[in-house]
């Protein structure tokens, strides 16, 4: 799917990440993809982010869109023409945007479903609630600022965890054809990461025991991003078929 290159502003980006089971996270990824492993453990999570001042570069500012967006996601690999790539697998993406969810998949990349969110936040603590509209997802994460990530993360440093993730800037999401996936890269221009410490977090993807089964995943830490200029760069659709 061709799209202009589209920049903004990230007003706000929480990353909240469970490590998971990497067998049973593979049964769960469409060829060509394979769980990206870290210690051993697979990687998933949920991407709140806010955006703010959308518009494709040539567009003026006062036609700029602003939205709350989650995603869930998972770190991958694939194999394209006999070299190893990685960036994240987005099987499901929510916006409040109605514009987002009538042309996602259409004019831009990946499907979106229509969602309701809750936002609460000061300068330490954010709360961010998202219920899909029509019932089928359900996200809730409570956190404040913190100085470091939990002792019991799979990561041995913040800077370890930030580059893990700011490596997994090439996603594809689901589409509304089998098999074929829409590329979107995400090009970030300060990249900088806050720990949270989570007082709660939900998730009725990943407690979905019919899906990950008990003990199959587990919370391992949460980032913050905050008023970071960035640019979306679409990619060439991926099919298993061809890879």
């Amino acid at each position: 799917m061709k799209i202009p290159v589209v920049e903004g502003v990230i007003d706000r980006r929480i990353l909240a990440n469970f490590r998971i089971d990497p067998e049973i996270l593979k049964n769960h990824l469409p060829a060509p993809f394979v769980p990206k492993l870290i210690n051993g453990y697979g990687m998933g999570g949920i991407c709140l982010i806010r955006l703010k001042n959308i518009r494709p570069l040539w567009a003026p500012k006062f036609l700029s869109l602003s939205s709350e967006n989650a995603a869930h996601r998972f770190a991958v690999e694939w194999e394209d023409e006999g070299v190893m790539k990685e960036g994240v697998f987005i099987p499901r993406r929510d916006s409040s945007s109605w514009m987002n969810s009538v042309l996602g998949g259409r004019l831009f990349p990946g499907v979106h479903h229509y969602a309701e969110f809750i936002v609460r936040e000061s300068g330490f603590d954010y709360f961010v609630e998202m219920t899909a509209k029509d019932g089928s997802a359900h996200v809730l994460v409570d956190a404040k600022i913190a100085n470091s990530i939990p002792s019991t993360s799979i990561f041995s440093s913040i800077k370890d965890c930030s580059t893990f993730f700011e490596r997994g800037s090439l996603g594809y999401s689901s589409t509304g054809s089998p098999q074929v996936y829409d590329g979107l890269e995400l090009k970030v221009f300060d990249w900088k990461v806050q720990p949270l410490k989570i007082e709660r977090v939900e998730s009725s993807y990943f407690s979905n025991e019919k899906v990950f089964p008990k003990g199959s995943t587990e919370f391992d830490c949460a980032l913050l991003m905050v008023d970071i200029r960035h640019q979306w760069h679409g990619r060439e659709e991926l099919c298993c078929a061809s890879a």
